[in-house]
């Protein structure tokens, strides 16, 4: 997954479309620790919701910087997924975002973490993927990697 920003709002009845971006260096990916719900304390990807009027890729360009301070060029779409996270008491959905998760290529700037993340920091690929909980995201890791090469 995608990290998806959870700014106090109150909960839509329609899904809530996010970015999130797959920034490789060399043979590493960048992470964030989450520091707000959902998955708070959790390593995931850095991204958020997006903007009225803002473009997926601007989107996901600003919440790279927002969470890292990183710059990078995105060099294409991995998946869009769904991110369904539901009550523990009734089994229902509460949020439903619809994640775009693209992959970028490094170009500057050393992550520290800002807006709503805990941590930032580039890791190898055996270390995101034992650090990430999330299949999903797991899985669109490796396929960057795979596609993009480290």
């Amino acid at each position: 997954m995608s990290s998806v920003s959870a700014a106090p709002q109150a909960v839509s009845e329609f899904p809530v479309p996010s970015v999130g971006v797959i920034c490789l260096r060399d043979d590493q990916v960048l992470l964030i620790k989450r520091g707000t719900p959902p998955r708070l304390g959790q390593w995931s990807l850095p991204g958020g919701r997006l903007e009225r009027g803002e473009t997926t890729v601007a989107g996901a360009l600003r919440e790279l910087a927002e969470e890292t301070g990183v710059q990078a060029q995105l060099l294409g779409l991995v998946d869009v997924v769904d991110g369904l996270f539901t009550s523990r008491q009734t089994g229902a959905t509460t949020r439903h975002y619809v994640m775009i998760d693209y992959a970028a290529r490094w170009i500057s700037g050393e992550p520290v973490a800002g807006d709503d993340a805990a941590e930032a920091r580039f890791v190898s690929l055996d270390e995101a993927l034992a650090m990430v909980e999330w299949d999903v995201t797991r899985k669109v890791i490796a396929e960057t990697f795979q596609r993009f090469g480290g």
